[in-house]
């Protein structure tokens, strides 16, 4: 982490060569304060002033950092998470440069889009954490609505689906100790203002952003803000227990029930099988070719044509 960042002040030409020299001898708690100060500075497309003004949140972005450009927001928010950020810490960029997605694939977060990172200190049993994700999920597809896309779905177990192709996709990752949740890292990625082109061409055909849908730009800080609200909604639902009532939101938008998929799980066999639903888990429940019924927990679901 402290090269990465040392890398993102080096790129910005903020500090000198020797300054620069001198950082990577800093103590681990002035390198993160340094790191929060750097994330207060003003950048050019994200602007705090316009999230903030009139974000409605009890704890969410209370605490927030913009940058212009680093590798990946979820990992600089699991170091802050360690040193002295509070729960609700919003971590955004403008772009990044090597990011990851779920297992391990690239993402993809060039300039025009919106990259965030949410810092959740919440007590979390293993049990319930595919449910941030769905409530997640949930969170940007009434996002979305408020914007005036009314037909944005939810592909389990992470993405965001507009007529069949990705707009946003969702990254959940635990901050562990003995077995025991201590933070919860939320990364969101969406697509708002760019042409798809800059993507890799494996990644275009399947791809979509906020503007070509709508057929205009649209404000990212006012999505960042709408987000941030619908967000907390949904995580005090998650906190007082209220699971029913996000998985009935989740089902409601799903782009997943009722389809033939192809369901890849780690260190098991791929195989075929019709989306029955979702568990009170959040597990997919697929039936088989043969019948048999299966709860999919982690893995790849595919839609087939």
């Amino acid at each position: 982490m402290r090269n990465e960042i040392i890398n993102l002040l080096k790129k910005e030409e903020k500090f000198s060569e020797k300054t620069i020299d001198e950082l990577r001898e800093v103590e681990i708690n002035d390198f993160a304060e340094m790191i929060k100060e750097f994330g207060q500075q003003p950048t050019e497309y994200i602007k705090r002033e316009e999230i903030t003004k009139d974000l409605d949140t009890k704890y969410l972005g209370k605490e927030m950092y913009i940058f212009k450009e680093v590798m990946s927001t979820n990992t600089l928010a699991k170091f802050l998470s360690a040193n002295g950020s509070e729960n609700g810490c919003v971590i955004l960029s403008e772009k990044q440069s090597d990011a990851k997605g779920r297992l391990g694939k690239s993402w993809e977060s060039p300039l025009g889009g919106i990259w965030l990172s949410i810092i959740l200190k919440t007590q979390v049993e293993h049990s319930k954490l595919p449910m941030i994700t769905l409530a997640t999920g949930v969170a940007v597809q009434k996002t979305l609505e408020k914007i005036g896309i009314t037909n944005a779905e939810i592909k389990w177990p992470n993405d965001i689906m507009i007529n069949g192709k990705k707009v946003s996709g969702i990254l959940t990752e635990a901050i562990t100790r003995f077995n025991t949740i201590e933070h919860v890292i939320v990364g969101v990625g969406i697509d708002a203002n760019f042409d798809v082109n800059v993507l890799s061409k494996e990644l275009q055909e399947g791809s979509t952003t906020l503007d070509i849908e709508l057929g205009h730009r649209v404000d990212e800080n006012e999505i960042i803000r709408i987000f941030l609200e619908e967000f907390e909604k949904i995580t005090l639902l998650f906190n007082d227990g209220e699971f029913e009532q996000i998985l009935k939101e989740w089902r409601k938008n799903s782009y997943s029930i009722g389809k033939i998929v192809e369901v890849r799980e780690p260190f098991n066999k791929s195989y075929d099988g019709y989306v029955l639903g979702i568990s009170r888990e959040g597990a997919l429940v697929v039936e088989k070719i043969d019948g048999t019924l299966e709860k999919v927990i982690s893995g790849e679901c595919i839609i087939k044509n």
